[in-house]
């Protein structure tokens, strides 16, 4: 015999909205303490979820939270996430400027994006949205959603943060990064630009976190280093800004080599403080030293002074760990050069040394390979 629980699933797709209000509104604390419940009878209830995603708001939004938490599972996954008509029904709603669930409508997409089957987001074309974005492109018009969302100025019960998490994974599709550092037709802009702005406070934990990770994950493509690194892009500042503080000491030799975002920082100007953002900036610096030219570039940029800033001030070890990798990366000689780079007077199997009040300070360099990114599920009770 079924059990009570088994029993209350089954009133998921009951004829009466009163019915099934009162059945996910109770089956939502078992999204996260018996998610296997959800995958009886081959995962029908799963599929009868998916569909009071258009049901009355209330009961949608209980739907949304409970497919939320239980997406992390594999096969829950694949029944969400493969499903096209299912992801057009959520496009559908998350771009409409009334929808009031649209916020857990981009969690939603967020965890579903850990599917590769959601690189067809990147191609996908529906109806233009008027208002919203004058592209065709489904991807283009999140993207849109998710810049008006800081402001407000779309969907006013709407701020599409956690979207900043769907960008970073297909960020680690080459169509993913191709298209966020590739000028788009429809406003002749790159993606990847609207995302900088985000990597900052005042904006918020899942845009600073995501934002990083798109950066770290473009940079994986050797290819884009160019164009990461130059006009219109420019993507340095962006990156050394969170790790650096208004309170870090610099010789004045040292400031005149640094970037002129950096120079001079307001002394209430605070460094990031979520150590997950701090090793995902350095992670994505180590990538843009793949090659000689992309290395100079940062130690041109004075990199290694925030760096050896970054480490001073942070006792995390993950954090002092990855500034150790990327200046066993900067502080090293060239093929044909001798200590002719910034600093690099001291030999990388030791001590880098410098100077703090008087006294010297020494930073260890090590060599490691960079870690791949964690993944990122979002859970909501």
């Amino acid at each position: 015999m079924p059990t009570e629980l088994e029993e209350l699933v089954e009133f998921i797709h009951h004829g009466n909205t009163q019915i099934r209000q009162v059945a996910v509104e109770n089956l939502l604390p078992y999204s996260k303490t018996q998610p296997a419940i959800f995958k009886i009878n081959e995962l029908t209830p799963v599929k009868d979820l998916k569909l009071l995603v258009r049901d009355y708001a209330p009961i949608a939004k209980n739907v949304l939270t409970i497919l939320i938490n239980i997406s992390g599972d594999r096969d829950v996954l694949a029944v969400v996430a493969d499903d096209n008509t299912f992801l057009e029904s959520l496009l559908l709603r998350i771009t409409n400027v009334k929808e009031p669930n649209a916020n857990e409508i981009a969690m939603l997409l967020a965890n579903m994006a850990k599917s590769d089957s959601i690189e067809r987001l990147l191609t996908l074309k529906r109806d233009i949205v008027l208002g919203l974005s004058a592209s065709k492109n489904a991807i283009d018009q999140l993207m849109d959603c998710f810049v008006k969302g800081a402001e407000g100025s779309w969907n006013p019960k709407a701020d599409f943060d956690y979207l900043a998490y769907l960008f970073a994974d297909l960020a680690k599709f080459p169509s993913g990064a191709s298209y966020l550092t590739t000028v788009q037709s429809y406003d002749n802009v790159h993606p990847l630009s609207k995302l900088l702005p985000f990597t900052t406070p005042p904006s918020s934990l899942p845009r600073r976190l995501g934002a990083a990770t798109v950066l770290k994950n473009v940079s994986f493509s050797v290819s884009s280093h160019p164009t990461l690194l130059s006009p219109p892009l420019s993507i340095l500042p962006y990156v050394l800004l969170p790790l650096a503080s208004g309170s870090d000491n610099y010789l004045e030799s040292e400031t005149d080599q640094m970037l002129e975002e950096l120079q001079l920082l307001e002394p209430d100007k605070r460094r990031e403080s979520n150590t997950n953002i701090l090793v995902t900036h350095l992670e994505t610096l180590l990538l843009l030293t793949t090659t000689r030219e992309e290395r100079a570039k940062l130690r041109h940029a004075g990199c290694y002074f925030v760096v050896r800033e970054l480490h001073l001030a942070v006792e995390k070890e993950d954090v002092r760990e990855s500034c150790d990798r990327l200046v066993q990366v900067l502080m090293r000689d060239e093929e044909g050069e001798e200590h002719a780079g910034q600093g690099r007077s001291a030999p990388v199997s030791g001590l880098v040394t410098e100077r703090d009040g008087g006294s010297e300070r020494g930073m260890m360099v090590t060599q490691a390979d960079s870690d791949d990114e964690d993944e990122q599920i979002v859970e909501v009770f």
